[in-house]
């Protein structure tokens, strides 16, 4: 069995994430924005699961989260499934947090991260980018970026395991109720990638649909702007992956 931290989980596909895994008998850390929202949290801490608490779009927090994690049990694999579709958070929470705690994180063997068909309008560019969220930032740009984190990752750590995953648009908060996509598969694939002993989940650098790996934005798997992207990162966070 496995540990496994899984972020934004309170609702949406994180929390049918975090409750799937509890259900197969693996260990699992739920994570919640703050107190308040994690209250939601206790039918999931009652079964097991453990619990840290950080806003994702304050990088004293994600680091804080950090160094909790890397005092406790190990992990096994992290599914960055916390994000934000609008607002000045969009970078700091679905960029920012995901490659602090890729950095800073000890252990974990296997990432999923959580990207969006989105991804294919976002810009291979990285000039005059908000990473601290003092005005609203591109979801599209933010999935890209994200995407060509785990692809990098991938590259940069042969012992790690690390996945990029397409959800697909479902109806969730914040896909909407109309979205027409499956919710039970938009979860299953990050599941899979995190504790699966298929060949195929024991795979890395993909970019996956419902379980299926197919090709992303041709600038994901471009090397040079993998480097551009944790430079730019390195610097702006102080932080070297």
């Amino acid at each position: 069995m496995s540990r496994v931290l899984v972020t934004g989980s309170v609702d949406g596909l994180g929390r049918f994430a975090a409750e799937a895994l509890l259900s197969a008998g693996h260990g699992v850390v739920v994570h919640a924005r703050d107190q308040e929202r994690a209250a939601v949290l206790r039918p999931l801490l009652e079964r097991g699961a453990d619990l840290v608490v950080g806003d994702f779009g304050e990088r004293a927090a994600v680091r804080r989260v950090a160094a909790e994690l890397n005092d406790a049990e190990p992990l096994d694999a992290v599914i960055h499934n916390a994000g934000v579709w609008s607002g000045p958070a969009v970078m700091p929470v679905n960029v920012i947090a995901p490659y602090l705690l890729t950095a800073l994180l000890s252990g974990p063997r296997r990432l999923v991260y959580l990207s969006s068909g989105s991804h294919f309008d976002g810009r291979p560019s990285l000039d005059g980018v908000d990473w601290r969220g003092e005005r609203a930032g591109s979801y599209a740009d933010s999935k890209l970026y994200v995407t060509a984190l785990a692809a990098a990752v991938a590259r940069l750590r042969p012992g790690v395991l690390s996945n990029a995953v397409d959800p697909g648009w479902v109806p969730t908060r914040m896909g909407g109720p109309h979205a027409p996509d499956d919710l039970e598969l938009g979860h299953r694939t990050q599941e899979w990638l995190a504790v699966g002993d298929e060949p195929e989940a024991l795979t890395t650098g993909g970019y996956w649909y419902h379980r299926q790996r197919t090709r992303p934005h041709r600038a994901v798997h471009d090397e040079a702007f993998q480097d551009r992207l944790l430079r730019t990162l390195a610097a702006e966070t102080g932080t070297d992956l």
